[in-house]
């Protein structure tokens, strides 16, 4: 726990038997459980997960591949069987490794405290990040956050980040089911939030790149600016109420 709130860690993952093992072993000792959300994969990351030897790690398998927004919508509804105040914090932390475990207690802290809806990693702030990441890559994302924040009507550095927490009491008030299954799911997922005027924040994140593949394509890209201008639309529509969130006296 954290700030006496409970922490999921949801790890959505897909062909990752070379980083998952890693993920899990670097785990912070204040996660009370991880949710590691296997999309089908045809190699060991399921097997890798539950032989980790962690009591933590429950394993949830979708028998054919859907996506990794649609793993990460899978992750949340199990966290929120393992949660019960509106505080307690559900992170996404890549199978591939590239999340520092060290940040996970900046990305929640906002959540746990209650200052925040839902925290971003912002990667664009480390030094040499643009060769790490490589220009194109770098460029996308700078596109996609500007239009993104232009959408939803608050500012976002980094859009694609997918190291993120939200609260539980934000998760129940999304459209969980709706959540778009693929690439393009951060982008929805903050059109969602933006149209509920949730409170969005970001923190400096330190990218990892390694030996993982992403596994983004050109084809990726048209839905993405789809879900950004669907996300306008959402925040044109709003009635401009803020987030509803009941509140719980204990955890």
């Amino acid at each position: 726990m954290l700030n006496e709130r409970r922490v999921i860690v949801v790890v959505p993952a897909f062909q990752e038997e070379a980083h998952v093992g890693r993920v899990i072993a670097t785990m912070p000792s204040f996660v009370d459980h991880v949710v590691v959300v296997d999309d089908a994969s045809t190699d060991r990351t399921s097997a890798i997960a539950h032989g980790a030897g962690d009591r933590r790690v429950r394993v949830v398998r979708h028998p054919e591949r859907r996506g990794v927004g649609a793993a990460i919508a899978t992750g949340y509804a199990a966290a929120l069987e393992l949660t019960t105040h509106d505080d307690d914090a559900i992170a996404v932390m890549a199978g591939d490794g590239q999340m520092a475990p060290d940040d996970l207690e900046h990305v929640v802290s906002p959540i746990v405290s209650g200052e925040a809806d839902y925290v971003k990693g912002d990667r664009f702030g480390e030094p040499g990040v643009r060769r790490a990441m490589g220009l194109p890559r770098w460029i996308g994302g700078q596109v996609f956050s500007r239009l993104t924040s232009i959408a939803i009507g608050q500012p976002v550095s980094d859009s694609q980040c997918g190291f993120t927490a939200i609260a539980r009491g934000a998760v129940v008030a999304i459209d969980l089911a709706g959540l778009w299954p693929s690439f393009g799911y951060p982008n929805d997922l903050l059109g969602q939030l933006g149209a509920r005027r949730a409170r969005i924040r970001e923190v400096a994140v330190q990218p990892i790149y390694g030996s993982e593949i992403s596994k983004l394509r050109l084809r990726h890209l048209p839905p993405i600016f789809f879900l950004i201008a669907r996300a306008a639309v959402r925040h044109a529509r709003a009635e401009g109420a803020p987030l509803a969130r009941p509140r719980h006296p204990s955890g």
